[in-house]
C-alpha cells in the first residue's frame, strides 16, 4: 500500500511540473520537423515572410513545433502547381502559397488574376481583409488545409528585352513567361504576345539565353532576381493583376496540435504576413518610390501608363476578363468589384 501511495504522489507532482495550459499528451504526436513549402526564398520578400513564419512558430510555442522552409518548390520537384495538391495530401505540412499557383485546383483563386480588377493596393486589401477573402478562406478550409493570413507577392508588372510597351500592339509576337494558368495564357493571347508556360526555375536561364523575351512579375521580384542582368531594359507598370499569398497548415497536422499551439501558430503567421506585406510594398508607393528609382538606375527605361493607356489594355482583355468571371463564379465577381468600388 506504501508503494501505491508513493508511486501516486510521484505521478501528482510530475503532473505539477507540467505547464498549466499546455497539453503534453499532444506532444508526444508532434513531428521534429515541420516542412514549409514556398516558391520564392530569401531575399524574396515571400522567401523573408515564411522564414520569418517559421521563426516566430517556434518562439511562440517555446520550441514545441521547429518548422524548416523548402524554397523554389523543391518538395514537388520545383513543379509550383503541384504544391495545393502535395499540402492537401500531407506531403507538405505548411505552406506560404500563390493564388495563382494554386487557382487550377481552387477556381475562385482566380479571382485575382481577372485583368485589370484591382486598380491599387487598397483595392487588393478590400478584398483580402473583407467579405471576399473571409468567403475565400472559408472555401480553402474545406479542402483539408486552415487558411490563417494574407500576404503578398505584389501587382505583376511586365518587362522584356525587346522594346517599351505602352499599347496593347507592343505586345505583339513578344513570348513572354508566365505561370502555370490558363488565365494567364488567355490574357496574353488577348494581347498578341505568344504566352510560354514555365516554372520560375526555368524562367530566369530561358530569360538569360534570350529564350523567351520577357516575364511579368512584382517590382521586388525583378529586383531581387537581378532582372536587369538578364536583359530585361524594358518594364512598364501597368498593374494588371496582383498575387495575394495564402499562409496555410494542412488540416490534419492543424488537428494535431493543442489549442494553445494553434492559436501562437495563427499569431505568428499573421505577424508575418503584415511584415511580408509590408516589404513587398517598400519602395514602390507615392510616398517611397525608391525601388523605382533604383531600377531606373540599372538602365532600365521605365514606362508608367496613363490611365487611357491602361483603359486600351482593359478593352483589350475584357473578353477574357468576362470569359472567366462566369468561371471563377458570377456572385464572388460582384462582391469583389462592389467592395473595391467601397474602399476608402
Amino acid at each position: 500500500m506504501k508503494s501505491l501511495r508513493a508511486l501516486l504522489a510521484g505521478l501528482a507532482l510530475a503532473a505539477m511540473a507540467l505547464p498549466a495550459t499546455f497539453d503534453s499528451g499532444a506532444a508526444a504526436d508532434y513531428k521534429a520537423e515541420y516542412k514549409l513549402s514556398t516558391v520564392l526564398g530569401k531575399p524574396f520578400p515571400w522567401g523573408i515572410g515564411g522564414d520569418r513564419w517559421a521563426e516566430l512558430v517556434k518562439e511562440k510555442t517555446n520550441g514545441r513545433i521547429n518548422v524548416k522552409m523548402y524554397p523554389g518548390s523543391s518538395l514537388v520537384n520545383g513543379d509550383q502547381t503541384k504544391e495545393f495538391t502535395a499540402l492537401r495530401q500531407g506531403v507538405i505540412d505548411m505552406a506560404v502559397g500563390s493564388t495563382i499557383n494554386w487557382s487550377p485546383q481552387v477556381k475562385e483563386l482566380n479571382l485575382f488574376s481577372l485583368p485589370f480588377l484591382m486598380p491599387d493596393h487598397k483595392a487588393m486589401d478590400a478584398l483580402t481583409q473583407g467579405a471576399v477573402g473571409k468567403q475565400l478562406f472559408d472555401l480553402l478550409g474545406t479542402k483539408d488545409v486552415v487558411p490563417l493570413a494574407w500576404g503578398e507577392n505584389g501587382f505583376r508588372e511586365i518587362s522584356n528585352s525587346k522594346r517599351a510597351i505602352s499599347k496593347p500592339e507592343d505586345l505583339k509576337g513578344l513570348k513572354i513567361r508566365v505561370v502555370g494558368s490558363p488565365l494567364y495564357l488567355d490574357t496574353f493571347t488577348a494581347l498578341g504576345a505568344n504566352p510560354t508556360q514555365m516554372s520560375w526555375a526555368d524562367a530566369q536561364p530561358a530569360l538569360s539565353t534570350g529564350a523567351v523575351d520577357g516575364q511579368e512579375n512584382p517590382l521586388a521580384v525583378f529586383v531581387a532576381g537581378k532582372l536587369p542582368t538578364l536583359g530585361q531594359k524594358h518594364l512598364t507598370l501597368w498593374g494588371y493583376v496582383a498575387d495575394p499569398l495564402i499562409f496555410v497548415v494542412n488540416k490534419e497536422v492543424w488537428a494535431s496540435w493543442s489549442k494553445e499551439d494553434q492559436e501562437a501558430v495563427r499569431a505568428a503567421a499573421v505577424q508575418a504576413a503584415t511584415e511580408e506585406i509590408a516589404i513587398s510594398r517598400k519602395g514602390i508607393t507615392a510616398g517611397d518610390d525608391s525601388l523605382l528609382k533604383d531600377i531606373a538606375t540599372q538602365g532600365v527605361e521605365v514606362v508608367q501608363l496613363t490611365p487611357d493607356q491602361q483603359k486600351a489594355f482593359q478593352g483589350a482583355t475584357k473578353a477574357v476578363y468576362e470569359k472567366w468571371a462566369k468561371q471563377i463564379g458570377p456572385d464572388l465577381v460582384k462582391s469583389a468589384e462592389t467592395s473595391i468600388a467601397a474602399r476608402k
